[in-house]
This record gives structure tokens, C-alpha cells and sequence, in this order.
């Protein structure tokens, strides 16, 4: 995953799977509540409070979710007493994004028990703090790998189809003569954007279905979806992993008939997820009718999120909430489950880069109750990746039970007998084509092949689809030796084998073919 809470391998990226947050309706139709303060919203004693806030702190962005008793009236009126701005109200979930300069802003809303579940800043960084991301460089497809891929392609294979070992490794080019994908379906790319200008992704580019969410708030204004000028590649990348059609021109997809649509959520200059613009994603997604929606990141900026911090927890339950009102609503969201090589599953893992926002301070967490957001969710589906020879890609994170099923995400270990001899998954890129490797990379094949799954059951539910692609994958056995960073075949001593799944592999390798056979 790459930074930005992505997860190719050119950076660092995540996944889970566990109940959590309040259960909540449908609607959420809250209850009325007493507020501990009477005084109606705007009136003069609400001024005077708010006037008196502290407002020498750093200015922070805010998640405060309600209760059941609740609403988002009462809860608007405390954040102006606590000196606080509403950015987003989300009444479907009851939870509220705000801003506030107040160092004890979430402390005194905590303290409203009967109104607020939990209330957490969603960094540690002031807005609008510019920092490096941690993605790498993306390797651009050569003119004479280009020229030599073309020479190489089959009848009716795309100009760079024989490069694209992923493909064949899932069988996805065989079943695209039987079924492209319907136009009906939609998988929205959650990501820094895609450049839905590039020709191999224009024909397939659903515009009414896309949105920059940054800052928690959708801008459906022409062109808000594309990544920044000087920004990440990465949400084309996985972009035309996903469904780049079969027209003649360059890659294809594993889905090549569906559609595509952007929902940035990637701050400028940083590439950082934060939890108000995912939320607002899941939210866009539901309300749009996104079918499928691919997760190659985490939330920043903690790496794992521990429900036993004030702030962390309250991240966790608002994501849950907006995961949980999608997935109601008919969307499937699919994650990476990272790049760390760390087994979800341990009873302890190191975390040494939260929050990645300022100073990360080393930490001992239990990945069971400290949860790597939005891949560790309760129904999203969790990815690992494998590189051409079908090892465990050297770099992705494991888990027995928690991953769920695996695809190509690259290796570069693992060279297949291509024309580019790379090793690395090849798609599109603003301005051409590249190749990356990651948990990124994988997980655009899978959210294709949910696709696929989707096109040929229109009336399955997101907990019928994830039964499908696990019933669908390829069981694939622990190896005796995986490969490690260094490139050497090592014992695969950590991978484990249980209830019909693995520790690398979950339930297996997706296999797009038996997607598209009813």
C-alpha cells in the first residue's frame, strides 16, 4: 500500500475485521434528549459561552458521536459552547464532524455522557500541516517494454495484455469471453483520486459517482475527484486494475465492463486519509449506490487504533458507524490488509510509526482490541497479496482469520515469464502507465472480481457477495517456504492453517472465471 492510509508497497498500507461501535437503525432516529444545558441554539447565552471557550490550542478536526438519545440539534448547540465549528452533520449515523482551536474541546463534550458516546480529534497535527508522503516512486512503463509488449499480445488481447501476468493468475482473461461486467455496477475507488481523463479509464468513468471528500464534506464539482497537480498516482493505478475496458488501448481490467467512479479523500501535500474524509466516503458511496467499494489504505494517523484512547476509540466508532450505514444500503467495501509483513493475528505486534501525523512514539498493541481501520471493520473484506509464483508476497500482512481471501498484488521476488520480466502489477497512471507492487495492488483485483460477482447476482447483499468470493477462491495450502525482503526462500513457519483457511491466504486465491459462471 502506499502511505496516504494506501497500501502499495511503494509505501505503507493496512486491514480487520471485529464488532465494533454502538449498534445503530437504519435511520438512526433518535430519541429526544435533555441536554445539560437549556438554552436554545443561537440564543445569547449560547454566544457568551462560546465566547469565553479557550481557543489557544492548535486548530484540530473533531468526530463526536452521539448517543441514541442524541440528536444533532443538542449536539451542534455543545460544540458551539465548547467553542467549536460544524463542518458535517451526518444524522443518518449521528455522528458530527467539527473544528475547534479549544485544547479541552473533546474533554467537555465527553463529559455530556447522555448526548456523546466518545469524541476524538482524527489527528495530532494542526490543519492544513504540510508533510511528505511516505509513497515511493512509481516505476513508468518504458517505451520498449511497451513496444515489446505489444509485439507479444495474442488476438483480441489488449496493446499491453501480455505484460499483465495478475490477470491470467486469476483467470480473468478467460472469463472476459463470458462476461465483462455489467455497466450496472459500480466500484468506487476510495483513494487520492483518479485522473478520469486518462484514455484507458474515460469510457468506464462515472462522474455523477464522484466526489472529493477532504475535509469531510463532498465537492461533486466538475474535475474535485482527480488527484492533485503534484499529487498521488495511486487511486489510477488501482483504478485500472479495477475495470480499465477492453478498447484497444493499453491494460485491462478485471472487470473491464463495469464502471468506475473516484471518491478522493487524500489531504494535499501529506496524501493522509483521515477519518472525516472516509467517513464522508462510505456516506457518498451509500447515497450514490456504489455497489463495491475498494479500500487500499489506512486511516491515518495511527496505524492501529486502540479503543482504550479517548480519541482512537471514537475514530473506530465513527468509521463503524459509516461502514455499517453503507453496507445496510447495499455496499461491499473491500481493504488491503497492508505492507508491514505483520501477522493480525499475533497476540502482539510493534507499532513504531504512530501517529504518522507528527512524532510516532513506539508502542506494544493487541491487534485483537487495537484495530487497523477501515480493513478490521466488521463486514469488509480483508486482501492479501501474492506475487506470480502464488507465494505470499514477501511484504504483505497476514492473519489466520483475519484475512479473507488473497490476489495479485506483485512481488518482486516473484518474476513472471513476461516481456517486462517485472514482477509488479501494471496499470494505468495519469499520463500512462506503471507498475507498483503492494496489499494496494491486490485488492483492485478483488474488488473486480466482486464486481464481476455482483454483474452476475444483481440481488446479492454485501454479506452474499463476500460469501460468494470466498466460496469462489482457489484454496491454496501454506507453503513450505516464502520468500523474505532480502529475496531469500525462507520456512513459512508463520503461516497457520485452520477452518478451512490460512493464515496468507484466507479462504484462497479469487478466481474471476468462476465469478462470471452462475
Amino acid at each position: 500500500m502506499a502511505h496516504l492510509g494506501s497500501r502499495s508497497f511503494n509505501g505503507r498500507r493496512r486491514a480487520l475485521s471485529v464488532p465494533v461501535g454502538l449498534a445503530l437503525t437504519a435511520s438512526l432516529a433518535f430519541l429526544p434528549a435533555v441536554a445539560a444545558s437549556a438554552a436554545p441554539l443561537g440564543s445569547t447565552a449560547d454566544a457568551a459561552t462560546a465566547s469565553k471557550a479557550d481557543t489557544t490550542g492548535p486548530k484540530l478536526s473533531y468526530v463526536a458521536n452521539l448517543t441514541a438519545y442524541g440528536t444533532v440539534k443538542q449536539a451542534k448547540k455543545a460544540i458551539e459552547r465548547a467553542g467549536g465549528t460544524v463542518v458535517k452533520a451526518h444524522d443518518q449515523i449521528g455522528v458530527v464532524v467539527a473544528h475547534s482551536q479549544n485544547p479541552d474541546f473533546a474533554k467537555q463534550l465527553r463529559a455530556q455522557r447522555s448526548l456523546f458516546v466518545s469524541v476524538g480529534a482524527t489527528r495530532t497535527a494542526p490543519l492544513q500541516t504540510v508533510q511528505t508522503t511516505e509513497e515511493g516512486t512509481t516505476q513508468r512503463l518504458s517505451a520498449a517494454d511497451a513496444t515489446e509488449a505489444a509485439a507479444e499480445a495474442a488476438p483480441g488481447q489488449e496493446p499491453l495484455e501480455a505484460n499483465q501476468w495478475d490477470l491470467r493468475s486469476i483467470k480473468a482473461d478467460q472469463a472476459h469471453k463470458i462476461n465483462d461486467g455489467s455497466r450496472n455496477v459500480t466500484v468506487g475507488v476510495i483513494d487520492t483520486g483518479v485522473d478520469d481523463t486518462h484514455p484507458d479509464l474515460a469510457g468506464n468513468f462515472s462522474k455523477s459517482q464522484s466526489a472529493n471528500c477532504v475535509g469531510g464534506v463532498a465537492d461533486t464539482s466538475e474535475g474535485a475527484w482527480r488527484p492533485y497537480a503534484d499529487g498521488s498516482d495511486h487511486g489510477t493505478h488501482v483504478a485500472g486494475t479495477i475495470a480499465a475496458p477492453r478498447n484497444g488501448v493499453g491494460i485491462s481490467g478485471v472487470a473491464p465492463g463495469v464502471q468506475i467512479s473516484a471518491i478522493k479523500v487524500s489531504e494535499p501535500a501529506t496524501s493522509l486519509f483521515y477519518t472525516e474524509a472516509v467517513v464522508c466516503g462510505f456516506m457518498f458511496a451509500a447515497e450514490k449506490g456504489i455497489e463495491v467499494t475498494n479500500n487500499s489504505y489506512y486511516v491515518d494517523p495511527w496505524y492501529f487504533n486502540c479503543k482504550s484512547d479517548d480519541d482512537q476509540k471514537a475514530l473506530v466508532e465513527a468509521l463503524s458507524r459509516a461502514s455499517k450505514y453503507a453496507e445496510r444500503k447495499g455496499v461491499l467495501h473491500v481493504a488491503a490488509a497492508g505492507n508491514e509483513n505483520y501477522d493480525l493475528s499475533a497476540d502482539s505486534i510493534t507499532d513504531d510509526t504512530s501517529p504518522n501525523d507528527t512524532t510516532p512514539v513506539p508502542r506494544t498493541i493487541d491487534p485483537r482490541v487495537c484495530l487497523d481501520v477501515p480493513t478490521q471493520l466488521p463486514g469488509v473484506v480483508t486482501v492479501t497479496a501474492t506475487g506470480d509464483k502464488g507465494f505470499k508476497s514477501y511484504y504483505s500482512s497476514f492473519g489466520l482469520g483475519v484475512a479473507d481471501v488473497s490476489a495479485p498484488g506483485g512481488d518482486k521476488w516473484q518474476v513472471p515469464a513476461t516481456p517486462d520480466a517485472n514482477g509488479r502489477v501494471l496499470s494505468t497512471i495519469p499520463g500512462g502507465y506503471g507498475y507498483k507492487q503492494g496489499t494496494s495492488m491486490a485488492t483492485p483485483h478483488v474488488a473486480g472480481v466482486a464486481a464481476l460477482l455482483k454483474s452476475a447476482h444483481p440481488s446479492a447483499t454485501p454479506s452474499q457477495l463476500q460469501s460468494m468470493l470466498k466460496g469462489q477462491a482457489t484454496k491454496t495450502a501454506c507453503p513450505t517456504q516464502v520468500y523474505d525482503a532480502a529475496g531469500v526462500l525462507i520456512d513459512a513457519t508463520t503461516c497457520e492453517s485452520k477452518w478451512g483457511q490460512t493464515g496468507y491466504y484466507g479462504y484462497g486465491v479469487v478466481d474471476a472465471l468462476k465469478a462470471v459462471k452462475k
